[in-house]
């Protein structure tokens, strides 16, 4: 088993195309490309979670030709979020997991201080579009940010590696 996360797929919803510069011609192309990439990494017994703005309108089906055990933090454009409950493990405004001895906070927007950034807890977030820079240990998992995939828990570990440590980090300044 392996842990997912995403965000801003926005499926259904054709103004994003526009409004991200995605590469797409049509929304179905996009809702294709999207659910042929998540389905290409994430396997049936898998956890994913899904960072907001899952789709628009009408996507029942979709969410249902995706793999693994689903996870939604609701985002901007997910007021169908209750409706599509049935199809996702749960439906959350926020998610706090650990994995490992890892805390991971998850939002569909960013901030600047989340629950144990003080003592090395990440941060995940979508909504920005790969819009706004890092924080300290958290960035944007949107799937503007990363081809258009699902960010692995391993892709992860190697981008926060390379950020810097929260500001508020206790571990150091304490010691």
């Amino acid at each position: 088993m392996q842990y997912w996360f995403t965000a801003d797929t926005h499926f259904n919803h054709a103004n994003s195309i526009k409004y991200c510069n995605r590469p797409f011609a049509n929304v179905e192309e996009m809702n294709e490309a999207i659910i042929e990439r998540w389905n290409a990494r994430v396997r049936p017994g898998d956890f994913i979670y899904h960072l907001g703005d899952f789709g628009w309108h009408h996507c029942d089906e979709i969410v249902k030709r995706l793999a693994g055990q689903k996870f939604l933090i609701i985002g901007s454009h997910d007021a169908e979020g209750q409706r599509l409950h049935k199809h996702f493990c749960q439906v959350t405004p926020m998610k706090e997991i650990k994995i490992g001895v890892q805390a991971i906070v998850m939002t569909h927007c960013a901030m600047r201080v989340w629950e144990k950034s003080h003592y090395g807890s990440w941060h995940l977030y979508g909504h920005s579009h790969g819009h706004l820079e890092p924080w300290g240990k958290s960035f944007d998992v949107g799937v503007d940010t990363h081809d258009f995939y699902p960010y692995s828990f391993d892709e992860v570990c190697a981008q926060m590696a390379t950020l810097q440590d929260n500001f508020n980090d206790r571990r150091y300044r304490d010691a």
